[in-house]
């Protein structure tokens, strides 16, 4: 009896060490194209800044640098809440350049399962924004599993855009993204991270744009910041598509 009482000691402690440990990691992110399950712990505030660099191969078009400024607060155990505060870009094309606004939005996750002690943590997504004629909807689910040092995550989404004046343009994106990454110590972890789109202008599949970006990720994180950066070159041939993709986050929480 002493025995088992022991080693139902031992397995409640270790059950709320791993949990204290996902809990603690909720803000780091281990990958930038991806989101992870867990939630931020309730009246957790954070800051990202975001910085995307799309290297284009079109004569025609330039490169874009893309910024986001967000802020990220965990409202309950399972729910946080996330405002954009600005999203806005820098263009250098033949007709113009410069910096632009681009929109602000809102994030919404819900977190049903835990990817420590359940089978499979999910969490749910959904975001709005709205802009300089441009009006965004996005829709995900979101998977994860932490096997000892190893963090799996896998996301779904459905996006729908609508931009130009009336927003008369519109178009679906149904994409996949999947990605592993290791803990080598609590401060440093590096990952894979894959990326596959299916792209619907006028939420029509005439013209078959599929898209595919792979590559690595590094994420440190020391106290309260974290720095992640992921590289993603396309492995398609797809038009007007970047050729790679190279996305920083840099998260401090209060």
């Amino acid at each position: 009896m002493v025995v088992s009482s022991i080693k139902n000691q031992a397995s409640s402690i270790a059950l709320i060490s791993m949990l204290c440990i996902a809990n603690a990691n909720a803000g780091v992110r281990h990958f930038t194209f991806l989101y992870e399950a867990p939630t931020s712990a309730p009246g957790s505030i954070e800051s990202e800044n975001w910085i995307t660099w799309a290297r284009l191969s079109n004569p025609e078009r330039s490169d874009e640098l893309a910024f986001r400024h967000e802020i990220e607060i965990g409202v309950t155990d399972h729910f946080q809440a996330s405002v954009y505060v600005v999203d806005w870009n820098y263009h250098n094309e033949p007709a113009s350049s410069g910096f632009a606004y681009s929109d602000s939005g809102v994030e919404l996750i819900y977190n049903l399962t835990n990817p420590v002690i359940d089978p499979i943590g999910l969490s749910i997504y959904q975001e709005y924004k709205g802009g300089d004629r441009l009006f965004e909807w996005e829709s995900k689910v979101i998977a994860q599993k932490n096997l000892g040092r190893w963090i799996f995550a896998y996301n779904v989404t459905l996006e729908a855009v609508w931009e130009g004046k009336d927003l008369e343009e519109c178009e679906g994106e149904f994409s996949q993204a999947l990605g592993a990454s290791y803990e080598f110590s609590p401060r440093l972890s590096v990952g894979l991270e894959f990326l596959h789109e299916f792209v619907f202008p006028d939420w029509r599949d005439h013209e078959k744009i599929r898209n595919v970006f792979a590559g690595p990720n590094v994420s440190y994180r020391r106290g309260n910041w974290f720095v992640t950066t992921s590289v993603l070159a396309q492995a398609t041939d797809t038009p007007n598509e970047a050729d790679f993709q190279w996305r920083t986050i840099f998260g401090i929480g209060f």
